[in-house]
This record gives C-alpha cells, sequence and structure tokens, in this order.
C-alpha cells in the first residue's frame, strides 16, 4: 500500500513538473521557432527530443545555440540566438523538454 502511495506521489510530482516546464516553453514563446504535439512552427519538431539528446545537451542548445548549431552543422534562418533564463526556469525547461520521448 505504501508503495502506491509513494508511486502516486512521484507520478504527480512529475506531472507538475512537466506542467511547469510546459508553462516556461509557452511564457518564452518557444512555439514561436518549435512545436510539440503539431503545436507550433512545424520547422522545429521537438517531439522525441528527450530520447534524441541529453539533458546537458538541450541545455547547451537554449543557452549556447550558435556553438551547438555550428558544431551540428545546422543552418538555420534565422540564425539561432541563445537564451539566458533563470536557473529555475532552465531546469524546468530541460527537465519538459528531457520528457518529450516517442
Amino acid at each position: 500500500m505504501c508503495l502506491g502511495v509513494a508511486l502516486v506521489g512521484v507520478v504527480s510530482a512529475s506531472a507538475q513538473s512537466a506542467d511547469a516546464g510546459q508553462k516556461v516553453y509557452t511564457a518564452q514563446k518557444c512555439s514561436l521557432c518549435h512545436s510539440v504535439a503539431g503545436v507550433g512552427n512545424k520547422k522545429g519538431a521537438l517531439d522525441g527530443i528527450g530520447s534524441k539528446l541529453s539533458a546537458d545537451d538541450i541545455r547547451a542548445w537554449i543557452t549556447d545555440a550558435p556553438t551547438m548549431a555550428a558544431k551540428a552543422k545546422a543552418d538555420r534562418k534565422p540564425p539561432m540566438k541563445a537564451y539566458t533564463l533563470p536557473k529555475e526556469d532552465l531546469d524546468t525547461l530541460v527537465g519538459y523538454l528531457q520528457g518529450l520521448k516517442k
């Protein structure tokens, strides 16, 4: 019984974290360049990104996009820019994107 209660708490915390990350995604207007589940700019689909990139790589794409784009030989028009977010928002956003798995 205790295990069931503990698992419900973990699932609830995870869902809250995903909701918080999605709020950061929305507040930062990420959908202007990216999409999730078909919502937003289809040229930058992020579906499954959590299966492709580590949390550290996702963080680097957000905070140092020009370097990551050069490293990946990605040619974007307009060029991607780096973003500065408060640490808590950045961590929450990275967690949300890390959870987008196929």
